[in-house]
């Protein structure tokens, strides 16, 4: 006989409400830390010493811009004496002199600022120049979308080097600093543009943006609230990059140039001024062109541990 079969006579034993499955069910606590993508992206960078490592090259950087007279207390142009021309190291002195006899350590100290104030700019005026583009151009689509994508594929097919070659030539006689992160920043924007207008068609279909819509709140409001904060992680790693670009192309014009004026301390008019002394004096172009370097790796790295941290297949592969 099946021992499913049941006789009349026979009890049943009924567990009391406290004894069933459904207390356990409700005494479930639900913890935990609540978790995002930057939340996530965080947690991640902070136990990578290569985040620590570019950060603190790059908060040097920006102290020595800031304060350099913590670092030197020579002039780096008042106190050039043709005596020491290409000299070597000497009290007070550690990197010798340059060609004109200026102190090279002053010169690069105080050079900081203005390379890192055209990386600066530069990079502030591509990234609104590319969130306004790409973000209308990929939640409004449409005419608008194919407007403004053309626009970007004209100066996109413009090197920004070469562009900026021209406009420095035209207007090298009102050469400065802001003048040159145009130049360059002009035509530096079309790749931001691209990739943010790309995360924006990806997010914008999205159940929370769906769900905003049906609720009326309007367009640009759900563009400014959801869509774009959820589309910037891209952004942010192409600006840390972008920083890093504009240095060198401001070292790239002023070795070429048509940079800043000679007058003006930065890493780029440095080198330019000694290149040729290379085989008598290396030291007065290599020194600064390390200091270039060291500093554009910093931000190249600081990008690149960054992307990882926002790339959630990234953080799984390791």
């Amino acid at each position: 006989m099946p021992s499913n079969i049941t006789r009349p006579d026979q009890q049943h034993y009924v567990a009391p409400i406290e004894e069933t499955p459904v207390v356990a069910i409700d005494a479930v606590k639900t913890e935990g830390k609540p978790s995002n993508l930057w939340i996530d992206a965080w947690n991640d960078v902070r136990k990578r010493p290569m985040f620590w490592i570019s950060s603190a090259l790059i908060v040097l950087v920006v102290v020595v811009a800031l304060f350099p007279g913590l670092f030197t207390q020579v002039p780096p142009n008042n106190d050039c004496q043709l005596a020491n021309s290409n000299g070597g190291p000497t009290d007070g002195h550690p990197l010798g002199f340059t060609k004109q006899g200026c102190d090279i350590y002053s010169r690069i100290i105080h050079g900081t600022a203005t390379s890192l104030s055209v990386g600066i700019i530069v990079t502030t005026l591509v990234f609104v120049l590319g969130i306004v583009f790409g973000s209308f151009a990929g939640f409004y689509g449409g005419w608008l979308d194919s407007v403004l994508s053309r626009l970007g594929d004209i100066f996109f097919s413009i090197p920004y080097i070469l562009a900026a070659v021209v406009i420095m030539s035209v207007f090298s006689q009102y050469a400065n600093v802001w003048v040159i992160s145009l130049a360059i920043g002009i035509f530096a924007w079309p790749a931001t543009a691209r990739v943010l207008r790309a995360e924006i068609l990806r997010v914008k279909n999205s159940d929370f943006v769906m769900a905003s819509t049906a609720l009326g709140v309007s367009r640009f409001r759900i563009l400014l609230r959801h869509v774009l904060p959820n589309s910037i992680a891209p952004v942010i790693v192409i600006t840390t990059i972008s920083l890093a670009a504009a240095i060198v192309a401001e070292a790239t014009l002023s070795f070429l140039g048509v940079g800043l004026p000679s007058n003006i301390m930065s890493w780029g008019n440095d080198i330019s001024a000694a290149q040729s002394d290379l085989r008598t004096a290396p030291q007065v172009l290599i020194l600064p062109s390390i200091a270039l370097s060291v500093t554009v790796l910093s931000f190249i790295l600081l990008g690149e541990v960054i992307r990882d941290a926002l790339d959630p297949k990234a953080r799984a592969q390791r």
